[in-house]
């Protein structure tokens, strides 16, 4: 009986219980602190007014950037808010905080691709809005070397359909873009810079900016989580450098580029020289475990990696936004870029065997396309010899 009894109380007793580590939040870090620069301008209230006036929409509204700035404009009550996400989880998660933080201001969540051509149409025609803040995108580097089809079919194509479907209807588009697309070494940075041309193409504006500081699943989060751990914190390279700005400027940054009226700008923002990702994590473990001795390992660059960004190529000048587009100084955060582009017809007929190379899962092909639109694009060996690997028939 003894035994039976042990027996039971082992059986029914509560299994351990694993308790993940408390990642500490990055929201109140004084990150201007390590910046060590001035903050970049809030858009004046004739930016603001504007906006207030327009019904707009955003893809990839559940991300980082696009729940910000959603957040933001709703404090703008514009006449419609469109919140297109093809994530449920963090399109629920953004209309829990919608619901808590701007009950009054109107929103319709819209759970979908940005690539939807019908789903597009129907918004479209129902709703209306006439400015479109694009923020959809796939942005992790080294997964978009293992899956380049998916970054092809999601970063340009996605693009292409939702620029095609709002000039139909008269909007204009906002890419959120990337310094990553400046004569990248990546093929998510090769195809922002795809995105970027079609964008422009159609008349819309582009807006390139670095590293935002405590996005989801940033170098900075990933930093958090390691301190939470009491492990090392890992960088690549000692040597590497980013761009970095706050989530507060990156929205700011944004609302000002909406508000410019030249067509086919593509805009950057006025930043010192690059910080050390190195220093970034030696910032981040005195703010976040003060007193603690955290090591710093520095691992090798992954795949795609570069060991510094540009803002813009040294080939493509660059000057400062048009004094005549706004009367605000806030003008002087961002410059404008003449960047090379390809003609109408050849941009749509490369796209066009981009496309097909697509359907066929011909990643070869596709390579040979992408770096036809994006000359100075330098493909990773990885990507080579994933090609070389599969040959024609390369999953999504």
């Amino acid at each position: 009986m003894e035994s039976i009894a042990f027996s039971c109380r082992t059986r029914l007793s509560p299994p351990p219980i694993y308790t993940s580590p408390v990642i500490p939040s990055l929201k109140n870090l004084n990150w201007h602190s390590f910046l060590a620069r001035p903050r970049l301008p809030s858009p004046p209230l004739e930016v603001l007014d504007a906006l207030h006036r327009q019904r707009i929409l955003i893809s990839g509204a559940g991300g980082s950037i696009g729940s910000a700035l959603a957040l933001r404009l709703a404090t703008l009550t514009p006449s419609s808010l469109l919140l297109l996400e093809a994530s449920e989880s963090q399109l629920y998660k953004l209309t829990r905080e919608w619901t808590a933080s701007s009950p009054a201001c109107p929103a319709t969540p819209i759970l979908g691709n940005a690539g939807d051509a019908e789903l597009l149409e129907h918004t479209f025609a129902a709703h209306g809005p006439r400015i479109v803040f694009h923020a959809a995108a796939f942005k992790h580097v080294p997964l978009m070397e293992e899956h380049p089809l998916a970054a092809i079919a999601n970063n340009i194509f996605a693009t292409e359909t939702l620029t095609r479907v709002a000039a139909a209807h008269g909007a204009r588009v906002i890419l959120l873009s990337t310094d990553k697309a400046v004569e990248p070494a990546s093929v998510m940075g090769a195809t922002k810079r795809v995105a970027e041309q079609i964008v422009l193409n159609s008349g819309g504006t582009v807006l390139r900016l670095g590293n935002v500081l405590a996005s989801r699943d940033s170098v900075a989060e990933l930093f958090a989580q390691q301190i939470a751990m009491g492990g090392a914190l890992t960088v690549t390279d000692p040597a590497a450098r980013r761009y970095f700005l706050t989530l507060g400027e990156a929205v700011n940054l944004l609302l000002i580029a909406a508000a410019l009226p030249e067509p086919s700008s593509l805009l950057a923002p006025v930043l010192p020289n690059p910080l050390f990702i190195a220093d970034l994590a030696r910032f981040m473990a005195r703010e976040l475990a003060p007193g603690r001795e955290i090591a710093i390992e520095f691992t090798k660059p992954r795949s795609g990696d570069k060991e510094t960004e540009l803002l813009w190529s040294p080939a493509d000048p660059a000057q400062p936004v048009s004094p005549h587009a706004s009367s605000d100084a806030s003008i002087g955060a961002m410059v404008s870029i003449r960047s090379r582009q390809l003609a109408a017809g050849q941009l749509g007929f490369l796209l066009a065997n981009l496309r097909a190379a697509l359907h066929a899962c011909d990643l070869e092909a596709a390579l040979a396309q992408l770096r036809a639109l994006v000359p100075d694009y330098t493909p990773s060996p990885a990507v080579l010899a994933l090609a070389r690997q599969h040959g024609p028939q390369v999953p999504l």
